[in-house]
C-alpha cells in the first residue's frame, strides 16, 4: 500500500523516511511535504492508500487537508500525528472520520502498528465491495434503482430535450433536488469487474448529492452539478481522476472517460451527454486508455492546442523548477486552466503525471551537476528545488537505483 507524508518539520519527515522499516514491510514511502496545500495535488498524482498528516502545519494544516480528503478522496486511510497538549484536535479529528491518531514523538513500532491496523481495514472494506451488489440487489432499494433509471433517461437517445424538466421535477419530488446553476456529464466505459460499479456509486454518494450515477452493462455515466463554469469544470475533472483510480483498484480495465460540454439548461444534458460519448468514442480509436477529455472543440484542435498548451506548460516547469515551491497550480495558472483539468491534460498527453515529470526534471539536472561539478549533495538539493538534501537523496536513489555518491563516482574517477 502507498503512503504520504505531510509535516512541517524536516526531522519528523527525516525521521519517519529513514527509520521506518519500509523494505520489510508492504508499505511504499509514494511522497512528502511540507503542508497540506502542497501536499494536495501531490496526492492527487501520486493516489496513495494510506496519508500520515501533521496537525499544525503552515498554510493548510492537517485538519483542513482532512476535510479535503474526505470529500474529495474519502478511500484514503488517515494516520494523524500531534502533540499532547492538542486534545481538541483530536476530536475533531474523529468527526472527520481519521482513522488513526499518534501522539509525537512516535516510534517505528507505532506506526507500524497504525499502518497494519489501517492497512487491514482498508483490505477488508475492498472485499466487502464484491458483496456490495448482491447486498443492495438483496435491499430491494427501489427508490434508488428509480433514481437512477430517470437520471439515465436524460441521456436516451430517444428523449426529447424538453423532457428532461419533468425528470428534474421527478427527481425533486423524491428528495433528490437536482436543479442547479450548471451541469456537465460524464461518460465512462470500462471492462466490468464485480466490485467496479460499486466503487462508482460509492464514489458518486461521497460528492454530497451533487453527483448522480446511472450505471449500465459496460460503463456507467455521472450528471454532475456545479455552481459555477469553473467549479463545474473542477468538479468534472477532479471526479473523472478519482474514477480511473478507484476503477483501476477495483480491477476494471479498458477504462476510457468522456467529459462532456458544460450547459446551463436542462434541456441542454442531453447535447452534454453526446459530447460526452462521442469523445469516449475516439478514445476507443485512439486506444487511449484511462484518457479523459473535456469537450467537442479540444477534440477538434487537439493537434495545435493541445501540444501548444502541454509545451507551454513543460517550458515554464523548465525555468521554475528550482523552485522548492512550485506546485501544479501554479503551473495550470500559467497555462489559464483549472487544476483538476490541467492535471489530466497534462498526464494523458506527456504520459506522466505532473510530479513525475517534475522530479524528472531535478533528477536529469541533478546527474548534470554531478557528472561536471565537485559541488555537495545539499547545493545540488538547492539547485534542483528540494530545501532538505535528505529527502534530495532519498528521491535520487528511487529514481536512479544509486546514491548521488555511487552515480558520481561513475563519472570521476
Amino acid at each position: 500500500m502507498k503512503v504520504f507524508l505531510v509535516d512541517d518539520e524536516i526531522v519528523i519527515r527525516e525521521g519517519i523516511r529513514e527509520s521506518f522499516p519500509w523494505d520489510e514491510t508492504p508499505y511504499e514511502l509514494v511522497g512528502e511535504a511540507p503542508d497540506g496545500e502542497m501536499a494536495l495535488p501531490m496526492i492527487r498524482d501520486t493516489n496513495p492508500d494510506i496519508v500520515i498528516t501533521d496537525i499544525k502545519m503552515p498554510f493548510m494544516d492537517g485538519l483542513e487537508l482532512c476535510k479535503v480528503l474526505r470529500v474529495q478522496m474519502p478511500w484514503i486511510g488517515i494516520i494523524v500525528l500531534s502533540g499532547y497538549d492538542e486534545f481538541e484536535y483530536a476530536r475533531q479529528c474523529i468527526q472527520l472520520g481519521v482513522r488513526e491518531y499518534l501522539l509525537k514523538p512516535i516510534s517505528s513500532g507505532d506506526l507500524k502498528e497504525a499502518l497494519d491496523k489501517i492497512g487491514k481495514q482498508i483490505s477488508e472494506e475492498r472485499k466487502s465491495l464484491e458483496h456490495a451488489s448482491s447486498l443492495r440487489a438483496r435491499m430491494g432499494n427501489d427508490g434508488k434503482f428509480l433514481k437512477e433509471k430517470l437520471i439515465g433517461s436524460l441521456f436516451s437517445d430517444e428523449a426529447a430535450p424538453e423532457d428532461a424538466e419533468n425528470v428534474l421535477k421527478q427527481l425533486a419530488s423524491m428528495g433528490c433536488p437536482v436543479p442547479a446553476p450548471f451541469y456537465t456529464v460524464i461518460d465512462a466505459a470500462f471492462e466490468p469487474t464485480a466490485t467496479g460499479q460499486d466503487a462508482v456509486i460509492i464514489l458518486a454518494e461521497s460528492n454530497n448529492g451533487m453527483v448522480h450515477p446511472s450505471p449500465g452493462r459496460a460503463g456507467t455515466r455521472l450528471l454532475v452539478l456545479g455552481d459555477s463554469l469553473e467549479d463545474t469544470e473542477e468538479k468534472a475533472y477532479s471526479l473523472a481522476s478519482s474514477l480511473v483510480h478507484e476503477l483501476e483498484r477495483a480491477g476494471c480495465s479498458e477504462i476510457r472517460i468522456g467529459i462532456g460540454d458544460i450547459v446551463e439548461e436542462p434541456e441542454q444534458i442531453l447535447q452534454s451527454f453526446k459530447a460526452a460519448r462521442h469523445i469516449r468514442h475516439l478514445l476507443v480509436e485512439r486506444k487511449d486508455e484511462g484518457a479523459l477529455i473535456l469537450g467537442v472543440r479540444e477534440m477538434g484542435d487537439v493537434n495545435e492546442e493541445m501540444p501548444s498548451v502541454i509545451n507551454d506548460a513543460k517550458l515554464y516547469m523548465s525555468q521554475h523548477y528550482t523552485d522548492p515551491n512550485l506546485m501544479l497550480p501554479d503551473v495550470a495558472k500559467a497555462v489559464n486552466m483549472s487544476k483538476s483539468r490541467f492535471s489530466a491534460v497534462f498526464s494523458q498527453y506527456t504520459g506522466q503525471t505532473f510530479t513525475e515529470y517534475l522530479i524528472q526534471l531535478r533528477i536529469n539536472r541533478a546527474k548534470e551537476l554531478l557528472k561536471t561539478t565537485n559541488y555537495k549533495n545539499s547545493q545540488i538539493a538547492q539547485e534542483t528545488g528540494y530545501n532538505d538534501s535528505h529527502y534530495f537523496s532519498y528521491i535520487f536513489k528511487k529514481n536512479t537505483g544509486m546514491t548521488p555518491s555511487e552515480y558520481r563516482a561513475q563519472y570521476q574517477n
